[in-house]
């Protein structure tokens, strides 16, 4: 927890000085990007799979742009803490300290990847080139991997009554059919005045809904949406604020303390708040506490996603080339812990959830989401994360 992981296509990022809209929408990335040398210019995308080059139809520009540095050094960091975070849920009973750690992390490490999916998502309309960019790289991978991970547990785990829903995601699949929602209803946003507010309103009453069901996650989907929007809200200038060198030392005091609060409040709170899948009636909580926590979970993971923001490097790193292809990293990942869960691997070496065993855990996820992100797995995965599908759409469709 995820390019996909929207934070999921490929395309080339804007840099983050530039006041323009970025040409298309960006999500976690299926590969590493190519040399811009091709006539046309690449789409991007979590968790997220971009399309191909020739689908565009936009003339090449004069000059090859180049994607910024910053935005996937966000991307790769993210799908780090992602991956380290599911392999902590294991382990961590126990380890007040590990349960601390983890409610930080899950604070904001999927509010940073959907406030990048909102940015990257200003320029969609739905024009028929950008719906099928949108159904090739977000909505055919969740088909695809709903069902791979459903199968995976049926057999893996043992489970003949396994079920195939694609309206009812399995674990990391939510954050495709989430994406794909509010990718479609970016118009919307952009249309009506006050988008935040009423993103905001729509969350809070979620949480008091809970007639909303399970299907596509809705909860989740909704509880969600306003770093979405936010996302589609903010502009180049907002990250240099927020890179400055004093956000970055009002950060450190900011982490410091939410550790300290995170490690008393952490024997007393469901983790059901930070997955923002059920109403708080679901979570045997008052009506009133899903509105109150709605707010106060918003204002908390703005706060530390700002402050994860305000650190990540701005220059190309040894690791920046991998944030193209988190798309991989994102829906790989899972299989490697559900996998290990399955196996009882945990259950057999208790010594996991020992310190020792926790930093063990954690340079494994964080080591095997690395490899899964590099340029290789991208291009032997590219088939179910950006299908060309050419034949499933009329020829004008790139086009317009």
């Amino acid at each position: 927890m995820f390019q996909a992981p929207s934070v999921f296509q490929r395309a080339p990022l804007p840099p983050a000085t530039r006041e323009s809209e970025p040409r298309h929408e960006q999500t976690l990335t299926a590969t590493a990007p190519r040399p811009a040398a091709g006539p046309r210019a690449r789409d991007a995308a979590a968790p997220g799979a971009g399309p191909r080059a020739r689908d565009a139809a936009a003339p090449a520009p004069a000059a090859a742009k180049k994607r910024d540095p910053y935005f996937d050094n966000v991307k790769y960091l993210a799908i780090v803490l992602v991956a380290v975070a599911h392999a902590w849920e294991p382990v961590m009973d126990g380890s007040r300290a590990t349960r601390a750690l983890y409610m930080i992390v899950y604070t904001f490490h999927m509010p940073a990847f959907i406030l990048i999916s909102g940015y990257f998502s200003r320029s969609f309309d739905m024009t028929p080139s950008k719906v099928k960019r949108l159904t090739t790289s977000v909505a055919v991978p969740y088909v695809l991997f709903e069902t791979a991970y459903s199968l995976f547990k049926r057999y893996a785990d043992d489970t003949p009554d396994m079920a195939i829903s694609l309206i009812d995601p399995f674990f990391l699949t939510w954050f495709l059919i989430a994406l794909f929602i509010w990718r479609v209803t970016t118009p919307i946003w952009q249309a009506i005045r006050h988008p935040l507010p009423v993103a905001l309103a729509i969350a809070v009453l979620a949480s008091v809904s809970p007639d909303i069901g399970d299907d596509l996650d809705l909860q989740r989907v909704l509880q969600f949406l306003p770093f979405f929007v936010l996302g589609l809200l903010l502009k180049p200038e907002h990250f240099q604020l927020v890179r400055r060198r004093e956000v970055r030392l009002l950060s450190l005091p900011l982490f410091a303390g939410a550790l300290l609060f995170a490690y008393w409040i952490a024997p007393r709170m469901q983790l059901g708040w930070l997955y923002r899948a059920n109403s708080a009636q679901e979570m045997d909580a008052p009506w009133w506490s899903g509105a109150v926590m709605t707010l106060a979970m918003f204002g908390c993971a703005l706060a530390l996603t700002i402050g994860f923001l305000a650190w990540v490097p701005g220059r190309a790193r040894w690791f920046t080339a991998l944030g193209a292809g988190t798309i991989c990293g994102y829906l790989l990942h899972g299989f490697l812990i559900k996998g290990a869960e399955y196996a009882g691997l945990f259950d057999r070496y208790t010594w996991l959830s020992d310190p020792v065993g926790l930093v063990v855990v954690s340079l494994t996820a964080a080591v095997a989401v690395t490899l899964m992100c590099t340029p290789l797995v991208g291009r032997a995965l590219r088939w179910a994360t950006e299908p060309d599908m050419k034949w499933a759409f009329r020829k004008d469709s790139a086009g317009r």
